[in-house]
C-alpha cells in the first residue's frame, strides 16, 4: 500500500493529531480566557473525526501494523462520541468551580488519539504506543485540579501504578517477541497455530494482567476506588466511558487476532478475571456510602461482564462484549451527568444521604437517576437488562453455564446498592433545597435516560446488526 493510501486509512488519527496541535496554539497564544473557544474547536474535531471513521475506506496500512476494519470503525465512532460528551459536561462543570482552562479539552483529545490508536492496533509495539498515549493525558487529568489534596493523590496513584501496569506489558511483550519472533499479531498467531510453548503462555498472561489494569478488571482494580474518589466528576465520567471501551477492543483484538491458537487458555484466564471482578465490584459495592467510589465499583462489576463476552471466544460474544459497552457508556455517562447536576450551597453532592429527598426537590434529576440506577441493575425492558443478556446469552452458547449463573448473582446482590439510592431519593426526607441544575448536565442525563427507555427498544435495531458486523471482522467461530 502506498504512502496516500495508508494516510488515507489513517485520515480520523491525522484529524485528531492535527486538530489538537490547532487548538493548542489557540490555548497557548489567547490564555484561560479561550476554554470555551477550544472546547467547541475540541468537539469539533471529534466530530470530524466519527465522521472520517464512519465513511473511510478499510484495510490495513503500514506493514499491518495499523488495522482499519468494521471493528476499528464502529469503536472509533462510539470513543469520539463519548469523548465529545466529556468535553461538553467536563467545560461546564470546571467553569462553574472556576477551573476552566484550555488544557482541559486538548488532553481529551489527547488521550482519545491514543484510544483510536489502540483499537486500530496491529502489533504489539503500536499497541503499547497506543496505551501509553492515552494513560499519559489520563494521568494528568486526575490531577487536573492541582490544588485539591484528593485529586493530586488521585493522579500520583494513578501514574505509578498505570507504570507498574505498562512494565507487565512490556515485559509480557518481550517474553512473545522471543519466544515467537514476532512482534505482529498476524504473525503471533502463525506461530501459535496448532500449540502455544510455555514461553508464550507466560507473556500472554503478562500482556493480559497489564490489560486487566487498563479496563480497572479485578484483581487489578486497586486504583480505581481512590482515583474515582479524588479526580473531578466530569473526569471520573470521561475515565469510565472511552476509555475502557478502547482497552476492552484491544482486549478483544489482541486475543482474537494474535492468539486464537491459544484459545483454551486465555479463556480460563478471562474465565477468572471475569468472575472476580464481579464478585468484588458487587460485594465490595455494598459497603460504600461515598457516591463515586460506589460507581467505582459498580464499573469493575460491568467490566467483568463485559470480559465475559470476550471470554465466550466467539463472534457472538465479541458482539456481546460491543453491545455491552455501548450500552453501559450511555447509563454510565447519564448517571455522571446527574451528579454534576446536582449541588447544594455550591458544594456537590458526593454521598448517598446527600440524596435523600430528591424526589421532592428535584423531580426530573431523580426520576432520571431512578431509571439509570435500574438499568445498570438489568431491570427489563431497561437498556441494561438488554447490555446483560446479549452477554449471558453468549456465554451460555459457549458452554459457561456456571459463569453466567454466578454473573446472574452477582448482579442480584449488586441490586441492593442501586435500589438504595432509589429508596432514599423516594422515602428519606431532603436535608435542604438544591441548588439550580446547569443546563448541560440535565440535558445529557435526560437524554440518557430517555435512551434507556423507551428508545432503547428502537436503537438495538441499529446497534444490534452493526455490532455484528463489527464483531464478523475477527473471523471467530
Amino acid at each position: 500500500m502506498d504512502l496516500q493510501s495508508a494516510l488515507h486509512l489513517a485520515l480520523p488519527e491525522l484529524i485528531l493529531a492535527i486538530g489538537a496541535m490547532v487548538v493548542l496554539l489557540v490555548g497557548a497564544y489567547r490564555g484561560d480566557r479561550s476554554s470555551g473557544a477550544v472546547a467547541m474547536l475540541s468537539g469539533a474535531v471529534l466530530v470530524a473525526a466519527a465522521i472520517a471513521a464512519a465513511v473511510g475506506p478499510l484495510g490495513e496500512a503500514f506493514n499491518g501494523t495499523f488495522v482499519m476494519d468494521r471493528m476499528a470503525a464502529f469503536s472509533k465512532v462510539a470513543i469520539y462520541a463519548a469523548s465529545a460528551v466529556a468535553i461538553v459536561l467536563g467545560h461546564g462543570w470546571l467553569s462553574r468551580v472556576g477551573n476552566a482552562k484550555p488544557e482541559f479539552p486538548i488532553l481529551v483529545v489527547l488521550a482519545t488519539l491514543g484510544m483510536s490508536m489502540m483499537v486500530s492496533s496491529g502489533d504489539l509495539i503500536s499497541l503499547y504506543i497506543g496505551i501509553e498515549l492515552h494513560s499519559l493525558a489520563l494521568y494528568v487529568l486526575a490531577a487536573f485540579q492541582r490544588d485539591d489534596a484528593k485529586a493530586s493523590e488521585a493522579g500520583l496513584k494513578y501514574f505509578v501504578l498505570g507504570a507498574l501496569s505498562s512494565g507487565l506489558l512490556l515485559y509480557g511483550a518481550s517474553l512473545i517477541y522471543g519466544f515467537t519472533g514476532s512482534m505482529q499479531f498476524d504473525a503471533i498467531a502463525e506461530a501459535v497455530r496448532g500449540e502455544a510453548g510455555a514461553g508464550v503462555i507466560f507473556g500472554l498472561v503478562f500482556l493480559i494482567c497489564g490489560l486487566a489494569f487498563k479496563v480497572s478488571a479485578a484483581p487489578f482494580h486497586m486504583w480505581t476506588p481512590d482515583v474515582y474518589e479524588g479526580a473531578p466528576t466530569p473526569i471520573v465520567a470521561f475515565f469510565t466511558t472511552a476509555p475502557k471501551f478502547a482497552a476492552m477492543v484491544l482486549f478483544a483484538r489482541a486475543l482474537a487476532d494474535g492468539f486464537e491458537g491459544a484459545r483454551d487458555q486465555w479463556v480460563n484466564v478471562l474465565i477468572i478475571i471475569s468472575a472476580i471482578s464481579f464478585a468484588v465490584g458487587a460485594f465490595a459495592g455494598l459497603m460504600q456510602r461515598d457516591l463515586k467510589r460506589l460507581l467505582a465499583y459498580s464499573s469493575i462489576a460491568n467490566i467483568g461482564y463485559a470480559i465475559l463476552g470476550i471470554a465466550a471466544g466467539t463472534e457472538q460474544g465479541l458482539q456481546a462484549m460491543l453491545m455491552f459497552m455501548v450500552l453501559y457508556m450511555i447509563d454510565i455517562t447519564g448517571l455522571f451527568a446527574c451528579l454534576m447536576a446536582l449541588s447544594r450551597a455550591g458544594k456537590p453532592i458526593e454521598r448517598i444521604e446527600d440524596l435523600s429527598g430528591l424526589m421532592r426537590v428535584k423531580p426530573g434529576v431523580a426520576l432520571a437517576i431512578t431509571v439509570l440506577s435500574l438499568s445498570l441493575l438489568g431491570l427489563p425492558p431497561l437498556s441494561g437488562f438488554w447490555a446483560k443478556y446479549y452477554v449471558f446469552k453468549s456465554a451460555i452458547a459457549a458452554g459457561m453455564w456456571e459463569i453466567a449463573a454466578a454473573g446472574l448473582v452477582a448482579s442480584v446482590v449488586s441490586a441492593f446498592y442501586y435500589l438504595r439510592l432509589v429508596k432514599v431519593m423516594w422515602f428519606d426526607a431532603p436535608p435542604g433545597e438544591v441548588d439550580r441544575s446547569p443546563s448541560e448536565a440535565r440535558m445529557v442525563a435526560f437524554a440518557s435516560a430517555l435512551f434507556s427507555f423507551p428508545v432503547v427498544l428502537l436503537a438495538l435495531a441499529v446497534l444490534d446488526p452493526l455490532a455484528r458486523t463489527a464483531a464478523s471482522a475477527f473471523g471467530l467461530g
